[in-house]
């Protein structure tokens, strides 16, 4: 099952990231994981967080957010652990759209997140390959 990442659409001028946290840190909402791309215009900062929805609520006011389906995939904290995932990925002809990464304290694991073009075929291809997949409910009580 995928789960859900919010992308935030962010003006490209000093301050915009700022007031975006504090917004969500205001609401008392922790931020799991996240990434930021930016173009010369805007950036896209990407959140997996405690309460997706109180997010989404606290930045729509002054941000353009959209939930996306994302896959959170747990592998061994080691090398060559990320090269396998890719490769059942690529066996499977299934496009990595982007990705980022975090890790849990105190756990021998990490933890990536992948856009692909087909969820569901990436997760089937993943669990098959005895590779686990994460739900929205595992992400928030593991971490």
């Amino acid at each position: 099952m995928a789960i859900t990442q919010l992308s935030v659409f962010l003006e490209n001028k000093p301050g915009k990231l700022a007031d975006a946290v504090e917004a969500i840190s205001g609401a008392g909402i922790n931020i799991r994981a996240m990434s930021i791309a930016d173009t010369r215009d805007f950036g896209i900062l990407r959140l997996i967080v405690s309460d997706l929805y109180a997010a989404k609520k606290v930045l729509s006011g002054t941000s353009i957010v959209l939930d996306t389906p994302v896959i959170a995939v747990k592998m061994d904290d080691k090398a060559g652990a990320l090269c396998h995932v890719l490769q059942v990925l690529d066996k499977n002809a299934i496009n990595v759209e982007y990705m980022y990464a975090f890790t849990a304290s105190g756990r021998d694991s990490a933890y990536v997140v992948f856009r692909v073009d087909n969820a569901n075929q990436a997760e089937a291809a993943l669990n098959g390959d005895g590779i686990a997949t994460l739900s929205d409910s595992e992400l928030m009580s593991m971490l």
